[in-house]
């Protein structure tokens, strides 16, 4: 296993524990099949768990695995505030309380704030007092670092970063979202900051595996560089030294150790000129079925009115390369679950993002394409129900 180490010198496995995909036995985890996947990656080496509140019976699970093998302070425990089901300090005080409870443990390594996606939310929370909370829980050592996972654009990703004092972050990052969400510029923000940076989605939940086109699984296969496109996504991510830990939600023994073995050779710095043309190329075979050309450089943007103009089309363009379901839950997470909504409807057509777009793209009536397909009637409901009641 190799290992980094965060701002304070701790040393993290490069494969951390993603706990959310435990496999479930009718409606429960299967806590024995759970505990064996996770003390194989414990034994193998990997020190950081990653779980949430909202993850059902997730922490709950992993607190009672490690309590059976007696490993708690082998390993590094984050989960995260579900701070959009909170009204105040008090609030985030009792699910965290909660959270200690379930986990049984008397203190967090890792605490984040989930799905914080903007400056005005976190600002927002400021106003509740959590900023003086945070601080008492550091001071009696019940959370050790506090960070965020975030989910939208690059610009929102940096102001964030800029906010508070944050120990750490979480972002989704593979080989297809280099220029989307956070992407390559704000890892490498975060970096030059001192910022550790937790890696989520680096298979985009299986995507870059069991949905890979035929022609792209033959390039890598014929690679000879690679066994398997999982192992071709891990090594991109790791090559990069500004990866702290790739988090993987490993539910077979035969996923943890080919994760581990690969953990265990893979170096910084390490691909060729070859693997990244080979890279290039699994893209432009996922992207052929792409409905907008759009490179998310930004040129288009500030949007007067408010929308991520690549965001919507990153997203737009999921849908038909990956699936409806994931380009349509990345487009509410990015959009709609933030207290300024970012949607494609809200474009008025000025027109004033064509006139600096590199690619020359329509995008005015790329836009309505993409609010006609995305904005369906339950992410209407659900951006109602996040501004009626606060959630975000």
């Amino acid at each position: 296993m190799q290992y980094r180490n965060d701002s304070d010198g701790n040393k993290l496995s490069i494969l951390g524990f993603g706990c959310m995909r435990f496999t479930k036995k009718g409606n429960e985890i299967d806590l024995d099949k759970a505990e064996q996947e996770l003390m194989c990656a414990i034994r193998g080496g990997v020190n950081y768990l990653d779980t949430a509140y909202v993850y059902p019976g997730s922490e709950e699970a992993v607190g009672k695995i490690l309590e059976r093998n007696g490993c708690r302070a082998d390993i590094y425990l984050a989960t995260k505030l579900p701070h959009y089901l909170i009204r105040s300090a008090a609030g985030a005080e009792k699910k965290f309380q909660e959270e200690l409870h379930r986990l049984r443990t008397d203190y967090i390594d890792y605490y984040l704030m989930h799905m914080l996606n903007d400056v005005r939310t976190w600002e927002h929370l400021l106003e509740l007092g959590i900023g003086e909370w945070i601080q008492e829980k550091k001071k009696s050592g019940q959370i050790h670092h506090i960070g965020f996972s975030f989910h939208g654009n690059t610009e929102n990703f940096k102001k964030l970063l800029d906010a508070y004092d944050w120990d750490f972050c979480q972002i989704q990052y593979n080989y297809l979202d280099e220029f989307s969400q956070a992407g390559r510029d704000g890892l490498l923000y975060a970096a030059q900051k001192g910022i550790p940076v937790i890696i989520m989605e680096p298979l985009r939940g299986g995507r870059l595996v069991n949905l890979l086109p035929e022609e792209a699984k033959k390039q890598i296969a014929e690679s000879k560089r690679f066994q398997t496109p999982a192992e071709l996504a891990f090594r991109w991510l790791w090559n990069q030294p500004q990866v702290t830990c790739v988090l993987s939600g490993m539910n077979s023994l035969e996923m943890v150790e080919e994760n581990l073995r690969l953990a265990d050779s893979a170096r910084a710095g390490e691909f060729t000129e070859q693997d990244f043309q080979l890279i290039e190329k699994v893209k432009a075979e996922i992207n052929q079925n792409i409905r907008v050309g759009c490179t998310g450089c930004g040129y288009c943007m500030p949007c007067p009115k408010g929308v991520d103009i690549p965001m919507a089309f990153h997203c737009y363009n999921l849908k038909h390369t990956e699936g409806g379901k994931s380009g349509m839950w990345e487009y509410i997470q990015s959009t709609a679950m933030r207290r300024e909504t970012s949607s494609a409807s809200q474009c008025i057509g000025c027109g004033r993002c064509e006139q600096h777009c590199p690619q020359g793209l329509p995008i005015r009536e790329k836009l309505k394409e993409a609010a006609r397909e995305l904005e369906t009637p339950k992410y209407r409901v659900i951006r109602w129900a996040v501004h009626k009641f606060r959630i975000y």
